[in-house]
């Protein structure tokens, strides 16, 4: 009597395990899983053995640029060039004008063939006596000024110190800001390459040893709160790993969680997030851990139009900088959650669920149109859903089965059934 009666409770806990957390009796073994990731890390290592295509590969009915990292002294070179042709122009007295590659979505184009946004080669003249120009061509001029200042002497300095060496021109960040990627397209180089970076923002934790400007950083030892990714990613080097994929989280608190959880012991992997709209060294830091260590990148994002927005800016790149998609772009990410099938498939609650506005919907209807969309029927599948049901959900919607069913049942589930885009 008494084993039956053991037996009953032994029944009746597995039920409200069960209950309490969903679909967790599916989860096989953490060594199936393993082995399961195994085979996605070796075919993605056979797969990036082939050659790379590049603009010059292509046979493009349109002319497109793209810039390229250049030295110091090379900068140096652009900038005295261009000083140079200014000064014989007004001596000439034709005045001066920037010509300056227009990043305008008209002059735009999606490359299916390399999967990324690219820049055609329109111009524009930004003429100094125009009085509708006049003041963005002395921004342009002061700009290039403090550029030639900082490769002169090799230091680097954030797009905020930069804005606040002439406050009264540049009146706001984003003009000067805006200008400096204008600065990057004249002169064709990487905005790298002009030693000015944005402030710290993204995160790295897992399993991943790296040099930082020569001190070598274990980012299994950097505690819950993981390594910032440095924004001189030219001193970044000497990667180290034994992950079998790289983990990338829009959100801090996914990112978090993930890490208090040590999920990257569990199942070897490199945990990064840009914590919300993805920043250029955190782009660059992705696009260089998958070239160097050749791992696949599995994307976990919110359920909403702005979470695969988020996403399509890491795979495809953004229009804002299409001209340096090459070097900010990381190929074949994997959507692997949270999807909109995922709703009803994880039985997220209803009070669980947030309505999408208008906005909302007019995003994911934008982004249907999109042709980096367009190429994946899996997105515009999961969009029309999006769409249809006028649902949306945060990663932080999978909370209400327990704080670390995330990291316990979520995932594990989703990478043993290879249940990714």
């Amino acid at each position: 009597m008494a084993d039956k009666r053991k037996r009953r409770r032994a029944d009746s806990d597995s039920d409200d395990e069960s209950a309490r957390l969903p679909f967790k009796n599916r989860l096989k073994s953490d060594a199936a899983i393993l082995s399961i990731l195994k085979t996605l890390t070796e075919a993605t290592k056979s797969a990036s053995t082939s050659k790379t295509l590049t603009l010059s590969d292509l046979n493009l009915s349109s002319t497109c640029r793209e810039v390229t990292d250049l030295a110091l002294s090379s900068v140096q070179t652009e900038i005295q060039t261009l000083a140079i042709s200014l000064a014989k122009s007004i001596l000439a007295g034709n005045g001066f004008s920037f010509s300056v590659p227009s990043r305008a979505a008209t002059n735009q184009l999606y490359v299916p063939e390399l999967d990324r946004i690219v820049l055609k080669d329109k111009s524009s003249i930004r003429p100094y006596a125009s009085v509708s120009t006049v003041r963005k061509t002395t921004i342009t001029t002061r700009i290039l000024s403090l550029i030639h200042q900082l490769s002169l002497k090799n230091i680097h300095v954030t797009k905020r110190d930069l804005f606040y060496t002439d406050v009264k021109l540049f009146q706001d960040q984003t003009q000067s800001d805006a200008v400096l990627d204008d600065v990057s397209c004249i002169l064709g180089c990487t905005r790298s390459s002009l030693n000015v970076v944005a402030a710290e923002k993204g995160v790295v934790v897992g399993r991943l040893i790296f040099s930082d400007n020569g001190d070598m950083i274990d980012c299994t030892k950097m505690g819950i709160g993981g390594k910032a990714i440095p924004p001189n990613i030219d001193r970044v080097g000497d990667m180290q790993s034994d992950a079998l994929f790289i983990l990338l989280v829009e959100k801090d608190a996914a990112y978090m969680r993930l890490a208090e959880d040590r999920f990257y012991n569990r199942f070897p992997c490199i945990i990064v997030t840009a914590k919300g709209q993805p920043d250029v060294a955190t782009r660059l830091f992705l696009r260089k851990m998958k070239m160097e260590l050749k791992l696949p990148v599995l994307a976990l994002v919110d359920s909403d139009p702005y979470g695969l927005k988020i996403l399509s800016v890491y795979g495809c790149g953004s229009k804002n900088m299409s001209y340096d998609s090459a070097n900010l772009t990381t190929p074949d990410i994997k959507w692997l959650g949270i999807r909109p099938s995922d709703l009803d498939k994880y039985k997220i609650p209803e009070q669980c669920r947030l309505a999408m506005t208008e906005q909302d919907i007019k995003t994911g209807k934008d982004l249907l149109e999109e042709d980096f969309v367009k190429k994946n029927p899996g997105w515009v599948e999961e969009l029309n859903l999006m769409v249809k049901t006028k649902q949306k959900a945060e990663i932080q919607a999978l909370s209400t089965f327990g704080f670390q069913y995330l990291s316990e049942v979520y995932l594990p589930l989703k990478l043993q059934q290879q249940d990714w885009l």
